[in-house]
């Protein structure tokens, strides 16, 4: 039987979330998963969401009602996997502690909008990260408070070019971690649906949400 996984997505429009996630969605079948893809918050809500193996919010900033939220960490925790990446994942709902603390961390800043940094893989053991060499990548270098439990595969270095004081900050970019009995997966990467053409940012998605699947 195909392991099934939810992919939701909406909110700000610029992350380019309906396109995104059915980028997200083809990598899924190609691993022999049953999608189902749909827009809000809604679906997170159904007493059947912990039945999915794997759910991947593709929501920006946006709202999300108390019922849909509890339901939501209750399948996690449960043994429901939760994977995703960049603001669609890790900036879904700012008032949210409880999803934050799921995630395992909350975008902040991403000083010079728009730049050229480098990613360094610092798990090269990990099977996500497997065969991955440090590589360079232009987007939004993502400044998070990230939970200290994260089990951090990549990161990136800060220098003061765009905001002064951050110099050397060595900043997760990609982790893994446990929310209970589930598996929680994240990387910064993927600012619009265009940055899946770097096949290093598609790779470490692809495999992380594999991964993060019950």
């Amino acid at each position: 039987m195909p392991k099934k996984a939810l992919i939701a997505w909406g909110g700000w429009q610029g992350h380019t979330p309906e396109q995104s996630a059915k980028i997200v969605r083809a990598l899924l079948e190609r691993n022999g998963f049953d999608v189902t893809l749909g827009e809000g918050t809604a679906m997170f809500a159904d007493l059947k969401l912990a039945s999915f193996d794997l759910i991947v919010p593709v929501i920006t900033m946006s709202t999300i009602e108390k019922a849909e939220l509890q339901n939501l960490v209750l399948a996690v925790r449960q043994g429901s996997g939760l994977g995703g990446f960049h603001g669609t994942m890790c900036d879904s709902f700012r008032s949210e502690t409880d999803y934050q603390f799921m995630t395992g961390g909350q975008w902040v800043a991403h000083p010079g909008d728009i730049i050229d940094y480098t990613v360094a893989v610092t798990r090269p053991d990990d099977p996500i990260t497997s065969g991955i060499s440090d590589f360079a990548y232009r987007s939004e270098q993502y400044y998070m408070h990230v939970d200290p439990g994260n089990e951090v595969l990549a990161t990136t270095t800060f220098t003061d070019a765009h905001f002064p004081g951050i110099g050397g900050v060595v900043m997760p970019v990609v982790w893994k971690r446990r929310y209970g009995a589930g598996k929680v997966f994240y990387s910064a990467l993927g600012h619009n649906a265009d940055e899946f053409a770097v096949p290093e940012m598609a790779l470490i998605v692809e495999r992380g949400l594999v991964w993060a699947a019950r």
